[in-house]
């Protein structure tokens, strides 16, 4: 079974890439810092919903869009 840090920080990383902006973008986008975007794409680290929906906003998705994947469909 897959963690869910996992799962959600390579869905960061996989809409990151997508956008064409590095972990130092993104952190700057989302008034976070580089070293927690990284640990988060890792799965490392805890990420709260409110750093969710800050990411979400500065890659340009909804939180809904950001959790529409497969990866995130429990059957």
């Amino acid at each position: 079974m897959v963690n869910i840090r996992f799962q959600i920080g390579q869905r960061i990383k996989e809409l990151r890439e997508k956008a064409d902006m590095s972990q130092k973008d993104l952190a700057y986008s989302a008034d976070l810092d580089r070293s927690y975007i990284a640990s988060v794409e890792s799965g490392q680290r805890n990420v709260s919903i409110v750093n969710i929906e800050k990411i979400a906003k500065a890659l340009n998705v909804t939180v809904k869009e950001f959790f529409y994947d497969a990866r995130f469909n429990n059957n």
